[in-house]
């Protein structure tokens, strides 16, 4: 018979068995946080930034991908939980140095962890520029190659960044029709490039900052013969850069060759930068964008071109956040703009801001009165996602440059330590009041106009021309209802249109023409600047419509 102390080791270390056995299968089903990754090849001197890795379930992906071969792995605005990415900041990586990144401590939509297990693939970016919000992968920036694992993970798995990247040349549009694409280099020639500083914004933020774009010159305005055109002043949407609005030129060109347009001076405005866009607005946190425009860059232009420089000459477009910003312009300088065609604008009635109601007591950024979140995007393009969830996936890839922080760096007052102030608690959704009294009282298109109609009237009255999509992907025609019930109770003359069954993307199409409304509103702004001379419009415009 064994002793009773022999009894007691037994048992012990029969329960330290078990408990280890649980242990272990409790670690095994649990996916260890750390990933390693390499700077091995992408650069040759010590790197910072801030360190992302993003992993997609493997399936999935390769069934999107053409071929099925994955060569990025990438956050998705239209669906933000597709993949997960993890964020941490370094500094100075050396060349062969190895870093690790706990996947479970800065990530969305959860820690790495938490995943399901399965075939995953991973990939790492170093964002030497901190500008991944609105950018994404730009030149510079460090990347690894997709790297296939099995969640959870035994070993950590290391991630070399092998490669830096570079921009592609924006005048190639492999993405374009062959008809585009051909007309790139032509385009180029009638091109001129925009780069100029700012004294009004370097004074206001203490070193040199360039406004700039693309001066895009008619066909025959090579001749020298002193006619004068009228000037068309486009801007781009959230995301858009210089390079992007190669596409938009290009387009504008081909269709003004073919006299699908008239002939006008187009001048594409790059209002990107790492916080977002500047929207063209006088800002306590980005600077006095709207003065700058308007008190320096078209001064200059005007004297350096042959532009129509009266108020009918200067006419102003742009598309979502180009929308908001072109609005802006019209409404806050109406006796400098003839008129303009804002679509599908950033929300212009900040009781429906995609949703919701600014204006209300105790009002939350992520969730309805009913308690239900709020959506950030509509169906029509199988998006899917909240407010609560693009706002988390912002701060984990940067704490700048997205969406919904880039409304604040335009709207917002500003902190002491110059950082704009937050709308919302990033946790709860909660609306700030001081914060929300401030969005309200500045930059409410539909309030101003309403309170200063007395005013505005005799300069803006008729330039407002709008059109979103009844379906539009972000809600944004919610606002141009209310902004439009303002102006009808105001008796203004106003041209709004709310076009049947178009989402956010596709509002310019009609048949097979997918720049029909563009080419439309070309031939309106050119009857504003020239109202004696007839515009034929072409026939197959007339038989899209």
């Amino acid at each position: 018979m064994k002793s009773r102390n022999a009894i007691w080791i037994a048992a012990l270390i029969a329960v330290a068995l078990i408990g280890s056995g649980v242990a272990l299968r409790w670690r095994a089903s649990r996916t260890p946080p750390i990933v390693l990754v390499k700077l091995d090849g992408a650069a040759t001197r010590p790197v910072s930034g801030r360190l992302l890795v993003f992993a997609t379930p493997a399936k999935a992906a390769r069934a999107q991908a053409k071929g099925g071969k994955v060569t990025q792995v990438d956050a998705d605005p239209w669906h933000p939980k597709r993949t997960a990415v993890a964020a941490r900041e370094i500094f100075r990586l050396a060349p062969g140095q190895t870093t690790e990144i706990d996947t479970d401590a800065i990530a969305f939509p959860t820690g790495f962890s938490d995943l399901p297990p399965g075939e995953y693939l991973l990939q790492a970016v170093l964002d030497k520029d901190h500008d991944y919000n609105y950018y994404g992968r730009d030149a510079g920036d460090l990347v690894s190659p997709v790297m296939s694992v099995r969640l959870p993970l035994i070993i950590p798995p290391t991630l070399p960044l092998v490669q830096m990247r570079a921009n592609p040349d924006p005048w190639v549009l492999d993405w374009e029709t062959p008809d585009i694409q051909a007309d790139a280099a032509a385009a180029r020639r009638s091109t001129q490039s925009l780069d100029v500083i700012s004294p009004l914004l370097s004074g206001f933020t203490g070193r040199s900052i360039h406004t700039r774009g693309w001066v895009l010159l008619p066909p025959g305005y090579e001749k020298g013969d002193g006619k004068r055109y009228p000037t068309v002043y486009y801007t781009h949407a959230y995301g858009g850069d210089k390079d992007s609005l190669v596409d938009d030129l290009v387009i504008v060109h081909l269709a003004t060759s073919k006299g699908e347009m008239p002939p006008m001076i187009w001048v594409f405005l790059d209002q990107s930068g790492a916080t977002g866009t500047n929207e063209f607005a006088n800002s306590v946190n980005n600077g006095p964008w709207g003065d700058a425009l308007t008190q320096e860059l078209i001064p200059q232009l005007e004297a350096k071109y042959r532009m129509d420089a009266t108020p009918s000459g200067r006419l102003l477009t742009g598309h979502s956040s180009g929308g908001w910003a072109t609005l802006w312009l019209q409404t806050k300088y109406p006796k400098i703009f003839g008129g303009t065609w804002s679509t599908s604008p950033d929300p212009v009635d900040f009781h429906d801001f995609s949703g919701v109601d600014i204006y209300a007591h105790n009002a939350n950024f992520y969730r309805r009165p009913d308690g239900q979140p709020w959506p950030i995007s509509r169906v029509h393009f199988h998006g899917e996602g909240t407010f609560e969830d693009a706002a988390r996936l912002e701060r984990v890839l940067g704490p700048y440059g997205g969406q919904v922080s880039s409304y604040e760096w335009v709207f917002s007052p500003r902190n002491l330590d110059g950082t704009p102030m937050l709308l919302f608690d990033r946790y709860s959704g909660q609306i700030d009041p001081q914060v929300q009294t401030y969005w309200i009282e500045h930059y409410d298109i539909s309030r101003y106009i309403r309170l200063n109609w007395p005013t505005l009237q005799p300069d803006l009255d008729g330039k407002i021309h709008i059109a979103v999509g009844t379906e539009d992907s972000w809600y944004l025609d919610g606002a141009v209802h209310k902004l439009k019930a303002v102006l009808d109770e105001l008796h203004a003359t106003s041209d709004i249109r709310f076009v049947p069954n178009k989402a956010h993307m596709d509002l310019y199409a009609k048949g097979d023409d997918p720049n029909a409304l563009l080419k439309e509103m070309s031939r309106e702004m050119y009857k504003v600047a020239r109202p004696d001379e007839a515009t034929a419009e072409p026939k197959r415009a007339i038989e899209a419509k």
